[in-house]
């Protein structure tokens, strides 16, 4: 037998836990089985690919929705795959999900796979555009072989609204390098290039400064815990189109010197290493890896109740969450974790003990390919029974 040709397809490769893990896939599944090509649209901040990857990028296919260039993609994206002949497709992220399964479809590919990172649909959108987001990803479900979750949360959500059969449902985690976590790192070092001053406690957060992330609401709670603190920085890492309105909004509040938004880092897990809180205010999630990342560095949370975050944050344990958007409960937590160094260390115990094994990147790829080679082999997948997920 051949090996198994898989087409992965995203919508752009922009700094996020989702492009990440489908590149890490498409580099590390075997290659004595596979024959593995990415395609994606152009634009996306890590467009420059590492070795071993056979990427593509589709010029059609646009973050942005726009009917002309969308259907621009989807027959750009058929076209392809008839080229290309995949046995499998795999797609990631709302666009892609769509119009990468519509494509599949029309390029007769035989199995077609989806993992929702999230849902491109929220409770926070017109409703109008969210039922039509739900309806598009109901009619591509129904001819999908199979569809995988990051969270159990997602998978509950999607049953919720009809998306799919539970039989076509896999539970397969975002994952992140365990063996990472903890970061060694220069304490000193980091300081300095924060432009951190002294020792203080450090209260972290990793996204992309979107909606979806909501760093308005980090910077609300880090401007009233300040009021009365003085040995203590905020800092949110993440890039994105609005985080020059975000550094505004720290300057007008005056906490532009403790709370620090310096973009990008590529050494965010040795911030990590040498930070005592994390920190997330995210609206909705697919399973947030910095959470993951977090807790195998030994650091307490503190966030709102998004979608995976109770998969495994578990309150008076490693952190506390609350409802989204109670700002209130969530200064209240993360002040009560600043001031009481014996709970914080409690809870940070309890950040190390979380058990984080199905979170390996490395386990990730495995259960991918497992998945494949079932479907290949017309074998029925082992699939995730949501009543006992």
């Amino acid at each position: 037998m051949g090996k198994i040709k898989a087409v992965h397809i995203v919508t752009r490769l922009d700094f996020g836990g989702a492009q990440f893990n489908t590149m890490y896939t498409a580099s590390h599944l075997n290659p004595r089985l596979f024959d593995i090509t990415l395609l994606a649209g152009p634009g996306g901040t890590m467009e420059k690919l590492p070795n071993g990857i056979k990427a593509e990028i589709v010029p059609e296919l646009r973050r942005s929705i726009n009917p002309y260039y969308d259907l621009k993609a989807l027959f750009a994206l058929a076209r392809r795959l008839k080229e290309i002949k995949p046995d499998i497709i795999h797609t990631h992220s709302s666009k892609a999900g769509i119009l990468g399964r519509m494509a599949a479809k029309m390029a007769g590919v035989p199995f077609i796979i989806h993992t929702f990172h999230g849902f491109g649909f929220h409770p926070y959108q017109n409703p109008a555009v969210r039922n039509l987001y739900v309806m598009l990803e109901k009619y591509c479900a129904s001819f999908s072989s199979a569809l995988i979750f990051v969270s159990k949360s997602n998978m509950e959500y999607a049953s919720s609204l009809g998306i799919g059969k539970k039989e076509q449902y896999a539970l397969i985690r975002s994952g992140i390098k365990l063996s990472a976590y903890p970061a060694k790192a220069d304490k000193e070092k980091i300081l300095k290039s924060l432009v951190i001053e002294g020792n203080p406690l450090i209260v972290f957060s990793i996204g992309n400064s979107k909606p979806q992330k909501n760093p308005g609401d980090f910077i609300k709670a880090a401007a009233e815990l300040l009021r009365s603190r003085n040995n203590l920085v905020f800092v949110f890492a993440g890039g994105g189109d609005e985080l020059p309105k975000f550094k505004a909004m720290a300057k007008a509040l005056g906490i532009e010197k403790k709370c620090l938004l310096p973009g990008w880092r590529a050494d965010s897990a040795e911030i990590l290493a040498v930070s005592d809180i994390y920190a997330m205010t995210s609206l909705w999630e697919g399973l947030p890896r910095s959470l993951v990342e977090a807790f195998a560095s030994g650091l307490p949370a503190v966030c709102y109740r998004a979608d995976g975050v109770t998969d495994i944050l578990k309150d008076g344990v490693n952190g506390y969450s609350m409802e989204k958007k109670d700002i209130s409960s969530y200064i209240e937590k993360l002040g009560k974790l600043i001031d009481d160094v014996s709970l914080r260390k409690k809870l940070a115990e309890g950040a190390k003990d979380t058990e984080l094994s199905e979170f390996d990147i490395d386990f990730m790829v495995r259960q991918q390919e497992k998945l494949y080679l079932e479907l290949k082999a017309g074998s029925k997948p082992c699939m995730i029974d949501l009543h006992k997920a």
